[in-house]
């Protein structure tokens, strides 16, 4: 057992074999994920786990060079959490989000009912 860090064994996986430019989405419970893309199953309860905290998790692990809203996100409390991973944020329109979605290694779905509580983390380098 790992004393700090990602203790989900896939996600702590994912992240691990994230290279530069790939992408991971961290989800609401509602977000529609492409066929062929991973889904990471964390919901178990509406709101439980919530978005923020599972994003801090990944986040605190990743080297994050930007990340990708949709232009449809308005709840200021999930802003703000994106806001302090200290990246370049880009909003599109969620029809654009969901097809960036696509390349994505996989997307970790949350119990966060905030509608388009939903972010696309590219991974950086840390040289």
């Amino acid at each position: 057992m790992r004393k700090t860090g990602l203790w989900h064994p896939r996600l702590a996986a994912l992240v691990a074999g994230l290279g530069h430019t790939e992408t991971i989405v961290v989800a609401d419970a509602g977000l529609p994920v492409p066929p062929d893309v991973e889904v990471v199953q964390l919901a178990v309860t509406r709101g439980v786990p919530p978005f923020l905290p599972v994003l801090e998790a990944i986040a605190d692990e990743l080297v994050v060079e930007s990340a990708t809203v949709a232009t449809e996100l308005t709840d200021r409390s999930v802003l703000k959490g994106i806001r302090r991973l200290g990246v370049s944020i880009e909003a599109i329109g969620h029809e654009d989000f969901k097809q960036r979605c696509r390349d994505a290694r996989a997307v970790v779905r949350t119990g966060e009912a905030t509608p388009y509580a939903n972010v696309i983390l590219r991974a950086g380098v840390p040289f």
